[in-house]
């Protein structure tokens, strides 16, 4: 595991991109509970679903996006870590590539609690 962390944090780029993704990610928790209790009990997360009770789920499903990006991030940091001394240039777009979906995630998770507000 040391192993991994050296290889991406001998590039400042794509360490820099994944710091900022976690604090990101800590810093959408921390919006989401702040808020949890004032959230009704039926929240609209999967907005793809034909309209109706199909794109609700329980007050804790506002924790979906946040663990399927927790995921997306694992296997992207384990990716980074692999490729980078093969291809730093891989690396760095895989960095923000994660980089923009911790925005893309946060952007969802305030939108969705400020329209059920």
């Amino acid at each position: 595991m040391k192993s991994f962390i050296n290889n991406i944090k001998a590039d400042r780029w794509t360490f820099r991109g994944f710091n900022i993704s976690l604090i990101l990610t800590f810093l959408t928790i921390i919006f989401i509970l702040f808020n949890y209790k004032n959230l009704p009990p039926l929240i609209p997360i999967f907005n793809q679903l034909p309209w109706g009770t199909q794109r609700l789920t329980q007050t804790s499903g506002i924790f979906i996006p946040v663990a399927v990006f927790g995921i997306i991030f694992l296997i992207n940091i384990i990716f980074s870590s692999f490729v980078y001394l093969k291809n730093p240039l891989i690396a760095r777009i895989v960095s923000a590539i994660t980089f923009i979906i911790a925005i893309l995630n946060f952007l969802f998770i305030a939108r969705t609690i400020f329209v059920v507000l």
